[in-house]
């Protein structure tokens, strides 16, 4: 195990220089500093978890979790992701803070995140996609709080990365398994949550794209639910009264409940072929009753650990990320292999 001591001796510098110099704790001739910081990556130095605890316990990391979770089962996981990760910190004294909202109310996000200054710092947030979110996100980045985006991104902004899913390709996805399924001739009609996320958007233009290959495709129309699952069913038995001729469905975001039991209304030979993101349980129950016949999973749980391990290591170990992006794969998963 490479020391302190073994750095200085190395350096010809005292104990107390270079653990100045690691940490920030007084002042180093910049010359010096680099030495022993370029020393200590050569070999490989780690600090002692015992003396990182104790100093991190000092600064109180403190990171605040903004997400739509209020009515959104697909959250649930992602949150379970977190409190496992943030549970294995809790010997660096590290807090997380959440502050659920319902929905995509743009002033709601941005009075949550007013709350938040001052007492975090770092921010893991899935925001709405608005200029006004993204410049209160620039507001904090710049007085020196830490931005994750996780589950869904934001367009112009200066967050530190986004950890999620490839939602274009989660489209394409979609598109390519209905073709499959259905032989190349279908008429879609598509519930997503909502046009203010920037996940839901890219999600659409991906089934859009794919499309071009499946001449026989075409979309009824496409409805907007808020992620609700009593606005879910009524404006999908609406669409499901409006269009008798809908062979596909395709729910790309959440409410899925909701709109599988508009499909159920119909009878069994009329329901449309459907399919789905996320193996929430009540999404599973309506893959067991034969309503939705796939669905793509995209790691929720995986998301939420990841967005916490990589604002703790920011936190109490100075490091940032290595990349802007932290992609999970889109996967298939029928009822058999949930």
């Amino acid at each position: 195990m490479v020391t302190m001591k073994k750095i200085a001796e190395l350096c010809g510098v005292s104990r107390g220089t270079v653990d100045r110099a690691l940490n920030g704790r007084g002042r180093v001739n910049a010359e010096t500093a680099a030495m022993i910081k370029k020393m200590a990556e050569q070999l490989g130095y780690e600090p002692n978890p015992a003396g990182k605890a104790l100093a991190a316990r000092k600064n109180h990391p403190v990171i605040g979790v903004l997400l739509p979770s209020e009515g959104n089962a697909f959250f649930n996981d992602v949150i379970h992701g977190m409190d496992r990760a943030a549970s294995s910190y809790a010997i660096y004294g590290l807090t997380v803070r959440y502050y659920p909202m319902k929905g995509y109310d743009i002033d709601k996000q941005l009075h949550l995140m007013e709350q938040m200054k001052g007492k975090v710092n770092a921010l893991i947030i899935s925001p709405i996609d608005d200029v006004r979110i993204a410049k209160a996100i620039d507001e904090l980045v710049d007085a020196g709080i830490f931005v994750v985006t996780v589950v869904n991104d934001i367009k112009s902004s200066k967050r530190h990365c986004y950890v999620g899913s490839d939602y274009f390709n989660g489209g394409e996805t979609a598109c390519a398994l209905l073709d499959a399924l259905l032989g190349g001739k279908a008429k879609v009609g598509i519930v997503m949550g909502s046009c203010q996320v920037l996940g839901h958007c890219e999600r659409l233009e991906g089934f859009q794209h794919r499309m071009e290959k499946a001449s026989g495709f075409s979309i009824v129309d496409i409805i907007e639910n808020g992620d609700d699952e009593i606005c879910s069913y009524e404006r999908t038995k609406h669409l499901l009264d409006d269009h008798q001729d809908i062979s596909a469905m395709f729910l790309l975001a959440g409410g899925v409940y909701g709109a599988c039991r508009a499909i159920m209304q119909l009878p069994e030979q009329e329901r449309p072929l459907t399919i789905a993101f996320d193996s929430v349980p009540s999404t599973v129950e309506m893959m067991r009753k034969g309503i939705v016949k796939a669905i793509l999973y995209q790691h929720p749980t995986r998301q939420g650990r990841m967005a916490i391990n990589i604002a703790f290591e920011y936190l109490v170990n100075g490091r940032m990320p290595d990349k802007k992006n932290y992609i999970m794969k889109n996967e298939i998963r029928l009822l058999e292999n949930l």
